[in-house]
């Protein structure tokens, strides 16, 4: 019988991938193919999306982008052979783009069958989690330490040091917490692991349980992800089914529910603090820290909280050991980070890969440069409250301390491209703009100060006092740096700061007329 892969994740179906998998299965029909059609997750290509894959003895040919109109001329052509054709891309682990890549949370997805447990199993699922529940907790937390992770949230905190804390507090019930109200501009790789290797997920919070002693986890996730909902929740049924998730998992004494609960959209609930009050039912707004969550979290309970990226990172750090992590990345930056090209890029999508690799490579070599086509001014990386990297600097490697170095953060890795129409200081009002709109009110730095520096930015380009109001605004963006309580309103100051020291010509009145 011969397989046809079809996306279903929530990129390929808004350009049309539902309907051409009807339209492969009804032209099998006519044709009399016996066909088995497979829904995967995505490649990460998104330019090439809707992607179609058939299974030869050549390996998966792909074809893409498939329109529905498409496909009966596919057909006609030998789409079910995988012959060739204008819209043909070869066999897709032959591309540049899959061929470059380390996959290691991103290897099944694209790949299987995302609601198989089947599936997982023959690629590799579970391994990290059978090797888990044979050792002892603490030698759990111990790989992880080795291998260097950290947290893919943003800041970056070593993921072992936390689950140690964890494990070393006192309590008879704890939690497991994945926080995957993905809310940076440019972000989507926590979106598409969810909907295509939701098991990953699933097993990494177990494995995280076992290490830490909790009995109970939650998937904190944005209402904005319908299909990541669905997808999760689906598995999580599937997982109790095979014994994955409940009592006595895969044989061991370990017991560990999990649950998904929805989040109401609002960005502030990235923030971990805030993320739990939600989900104790209340408003989400940021807790004083101490205590941290590590050892007063949920419902005052210690608490593990990572986010989607770190959690589906130790399955493979399980299975081949921290050692072997360790040895991807460079200094204190070890693995692998998801990467997400967006905004006028000629080609977007997830390119994951080892810490290190300049950040221009990713921009042009694999993104293609703009889609516009026009040259490359600013880059913005780590989400709407990340500096502007210019082009002169894109030789920057993709590093925590080589960014924190040049006053930039890398944090969940989406990397988003402007070319040289783009207006700095609209973009370094938007930051303020967007800071007053999300913040949780509780302090005054984040609260007033954004309102405040929204307008400072419109006097200073309406050329009123430009010299007094910029002294003004840096004194500004200074007070919400150290007075904030959470990153919220502390880094809101790192693109309008960058753009003041890169492009301080976009401020100032005659520079904005002549644009």
């Amino acid at each position: 019988m011969i397989t046809v892969y079809v996306p279903r994740d929530s990129a390929a179906r808004s350009v049309g991938a539902d309907e051409v998998a009807v339209a492969i299965a009804r032209e099998a029909a006519l044709t009399g193919t016996e066909i088995r059609l497979v829904r995967n997750g995505s490649r990460g290509m998104l330019w090439l999306e809707p992607l179609v894959e058939v299974a030869t003895d050549r390996g998966r040919i792909g074809y893409g982008p498939v329109s529905p109109d498409a496909v009966a001329d596919l057909v006609a052509a030998g789409l079910f052979d995988g012959a060739d054709h204008a819209l043909c891309q070869g066999p897709v682990d032959d591309l540049q783009w899959m061929r470059d890549q380390q996959r290691l949370c991103f290897a099944r997805v694209g790949v299987t069958d995302p609601l198989s447990t089947e599936d997982y199993e023959a690629n590799g699922g579970l391994r990290g989690l059978r090797r888990a529940v044979g050792l002892d907790p603490a030698d759990v937390v111990a790989e992880v330490t080795e291998s260097g992770l950290r947290g893919r949230g943003g800041a970056g905190f070593p993921a072992g040091i936390k689950w140690k804390t964890v494990a070393e507090t006192e309590g008879e019930l704890k939690f497991v917490c994945c926080n995957a109200d993905e809310g940076d501009s440019g972000t989507f790789a926590d979106r598409m692991l969810m909907e295509g290797d939701p098991f990953c997920l699933i097993e990494g919070m177990t494995i995280a349980a076992h290490a830490v002693g909790a009995t109970e986890g939650y998937i904190y996730l944005r209402s904005e992800y319908p299909d990541a909902v669905a997808t999760m929740r689906r598995a999580i049924e599937l997982a109790y089914e095979r014994g994955w998730l409940g009592d006595r998992i895969l044989g061991s004494d370990l017991r560990f529910d999990l649950h998904v609960r929805v989040g109401a959209g609002a960005y502030i609930c990235g923030e971990e603090t805030s993320m739990l009050e939600s989900l104790e039912g209340k408003r989400g707004m940021v807790r004083s820290k101490p205590p941290i969550p590590a050892i007063t979290g949920l419902f005052g309970k210690p608490t593990v909280v990572n986010n989607v990226l770190t959690l589906a990172s130790v399955p493979a750090i399980l299975s081949d050991g921290g050692s072997a992590y360790a040895e991807l990345g460079v200094d204190r930056s070890r693995g692998t980070q998801v990467f997400q090209l967006a905004g006028n890029i000629a080609r977007g999508g997830v390119f994951e890969t080892a810490f290190g690799i300049p950040l221009g490579t990713l921009v042009n070599d694999y993104g293609g440069g703009t889609r516009s086509g026009r040259p490359v001014r600013a880059v913005q990386v780590g989400g709407p409250l990340g500096a502007y990297v210019p082009a002169e600097q894109l030789d920057l490697p993709t590093d925590y301390e080589a960014f924190a170095a040049a006053e930039a953060m890398l944090g969940h890795g989406g990397i988003v491209v402007f070319d040289d129409t783009v207006d700095m200081a609209a973009m370094a009002r938007f930051a303020m703009e967007f800071c007053a709109e999300e913040s949780c009110g509780k302090c005054t730095p984040c609260r007033v100060g954004a309102v405040r520096g929204v307008e400072v930015i419109d006097k200073i380009t309406g050329g009123q006092d430009t010299e007094g109001n910029l002294a003004l605004l840096n004194d500004l963006c200074e007070l919400m740096t150290d007075g904030s309580l959470c990153a919220m309103g502390g880094l809101t100051p790192n693109p309008v700061r960058s753009a003041l020291a890169h492009f301080p010509d976009d401020f100032t009145a005659n520079r904005r007329e002549a644009r």
